[in-house]
């Protein structure tokens, strides 16, 4: 059966939890549509956690990757539009502090979402309000993910869906903001049946 990645990460910064990573542990192995979900949990780390996407890829030759993560000053959900070359920020979770540097000297200086964004919007949106099209994925190691990650099946001539999803805290951790852990859960769902059902509906053209 073929595979749809589905990442999240660890907590990091001052941060005690990470909505991102309970989401992908509860989809574990989860059949969508005929594609069966490969949770992983990344580590908050510019250098580990794009290693580990690298040796995903090759290994289990997915059908579609989405990448959660913990956008903590937002509150709906943002689904990514691009990714720029560019790693700018705190310090992550291995103590590296990234200072306006590139993320590969030899890469374009942006790669787009290869996921159905307004299929996706428009799905979400039928449960939930909160989600809209983001057009920055800020400059840590989020973006730097999402980048790596579009460069390296452009680099290998894969062509699997792929983007970033940032969600909010939920509202068990953030009280003023809208959504739950319960709500994040179902609409990530509804998201992944949507993406797994354009895919079908591009395989069968």
């Amino acid at each position: 059966m073929k595979k749809m990645i589905v990442t999240g990460f660890e907590p990091f910064l001052d941060h005690d939890a990470n909505p991102s990573e309970l989401i992908v542990s509860a989809l574990d192995e989860k059949v969508i549509n005929g594609l069966q979900v490969k949770s992983v949990v990344l580590p908050v780390s510019f250098q580990r956690a794009t290693e580990k996407m690298k040796t995903l890829i090759k290994e289990e030759n997915p059908a579609a990757i989405v990448m959660l993560g913990l956008a903590g000053k937002r509150t709906a959900i943002s689904l990514e539009r691009v990714a720029i070359n560019v790693m700018d920020g705190p310090e992550d979770n291995d103590g590296v502090v990234m200072n306006d540097q590139r993320i590969n000297e030899k890469g374009p200086a942006a790669y787009f979402s290869t996921l159905p964004l307004r299929e996706i919007e428009t799905a979400v949106k039928e449960y939930d309000p909160h989600v809209y099209v983001s057009n920055t994925a800020g400059t840590y190691v989020c973006n730097a993910l999402m980048y790596e990650t579009l460069h390296e099946l452009k680099h290998w001539d894969k062509r699997v869906p792929s983007g970033f999803i940032h969600i909010p805290f939920t509202k068990e951790l953030k009280e003023e903001n809208p959504l739950t852990q319960e709500n994040l859960h179902h609409a990530v769902t509804v998201l992944l049946d949507r993406l797994s059902l354009s895919i079908q509906a591009s395989v069968s053209k």
